[in-house]
C-alpha cells in the first residue's frame, strides 16, 4: 500500500462512517475498483481509532456529561436525570449488535469479499433514507426515547455490520421512523457509534496480535489522521446539513454508487 493510498483509504473510512452512504461498502469496493491491495489489519486497528477519536473529540462534552449521569446513577442506584437515562439507553442499545457480531461474525466477515452483494446493499441502504424521509414524524427530542426506540436503533446497528448497510444511514433511518427529528437521531447514532467502533477496533487488535504488523508506522500514522480528521469534519457537516435538509440526497448517491458497482460486478 503506497502512501497516496493510506490516505485516501483513511479519507474514505473517516467521512463514510458518519456520513450515510456506509464506510465498510466503499472500503470493499474503493480498493476492489482501483485494484488496490488490501490494507491490512494493522491499518483496519488505525483507522477505526482514527473515527473513535473524531467522534469522542466532536461529542466530548455530551460525552462527559453520560459518564457522569451513568456512575451518578450507579452510585445512588437512581435513574434521576435525563443524562443518567440516555447514557443506560445507550447501553441498552449496544446490546442487539454486540449478539449479531458474535454470534455471527464469520456470517459478516465472508460479505465482505462480495462486491456484488455490498453494492446490493447500498442500493438498500438508500430505499432506508429514502422511506425514513416518507413516513418518518420527525417531531421527538431525545428527552422521550424509551427502551422500545434504543432497541430499534440498536438492532438496525446490528444488521449495519453487513457491508453496503451504512450503520449511520441505517441507525439515522430507524430513529426518524421512530419519530425523532433528524439531528436528534443523527446525535444517538453518533454517540451508539462509540462502543461499536471501539469493539470493531478491539477485535482486530486482536487478530493483528496473532498475525503481525502488516503495514509501515507512516502508513499507519497517515491513516489514522486522515481518518481522524474526515470523521470529525463529516460530523460537523452532517449536524448542520441535517439541521434543514433531508437525507434523501445520500439516498439518490446510496443508488448511484450501488448500481455503478453492481454494473462493474457483472462485467468483471
Amino acid at each position: 500500500m503506497s502512501l497516496l493510498q493510506a490516505i485516501l483509504l483513511g479519507l474514505v473510512q473517516g467521512a463514510t462512517e458518519f456520513i450515510p452512504v456506509s464506510s465498510s461498502g466503499h472500503l470493499v469496493l474503493v480498493p476492489w475498483l482501483l485494484g488496490w491491495p488490501a490494507p491490512g489489519v494493522a491499518y483496519d486497528v488505525l483507522a477505526h481509532l482514527g473515527t473513535l477519536v473524531a467522534v469522542v473529540l466532536y461529542l466530548r462534552r455530551e460525552i462527559g456529561a453520560l459518564l457522569r449521569g451513568g456512575w451518578e446513577s450507579l452510585r445512588t442506584f437512581r435513574i434521576q436525570t435525563s443524562e443518567a437515562r440516555l447514557f443506560w439507553l445507550l447501553i441498552l442499545s449496544a446490546i442487539p449488535g454486540g449478539l449479531m457480531g458474535y454470534l455471527w461474525s464469520d456470517f459478516f466477515e465472508g460479505l465482505f469479499g462480495s462486491p456484488r452483494l455490498v453494492s446490493l446493499l447500498l442500493i438498500v441502504t438508500g430505499f432506508l433514507l429514502f422511506l425514513s424521509e416518507r413516513l418518518g414524524r420527525r417531531s421527538m427530542t431525545l428527552e422521550k426515547m424509551g427502551p422500545a426506540q434504543a432497541l430499534v436503533m440498536g438492532l438496525a446497528q446490528g444488521c449495519a455490520i453487513a457491508p453496503g448497510l451504512s450503520r449511520s444511514g441505517a441507525t439515522i433511518a430507524a430513529g426518524i421512523l421512530c419519530g425523532f427529528e433528524r439531528k436528534e437521531a443523527a446525535r444517538f447514532s453518533f454517540l451508539m457509534s462509540i462502543p461499536i467502533i471501539a469493539g470493531a477496533a478491539g477485535a482486530q487488535a486482536i487478530k493483528l496480535s496473532q498475525s503481525g504488523p502488516g503495514a509501515q508506522a507512516l502508513h499507519l500514522g497517515l491513516g489514522f489522521m486522515a481518518a481522524l480528521l474526515s470523521g470529525y469534519m463529516a460530523i460537523r457537516f452532517l449536524l448542520k446539513h441535517l439541521q434543514t435538509h433531508g437525507l434523501r440526497g445520500f439516498s439518490y448517491y446510496c443508488w448511484g454508487a450501488g448500481l455503478v458497482g453492481l454494473m462493474l460486478s457483472l462485467i468483471k
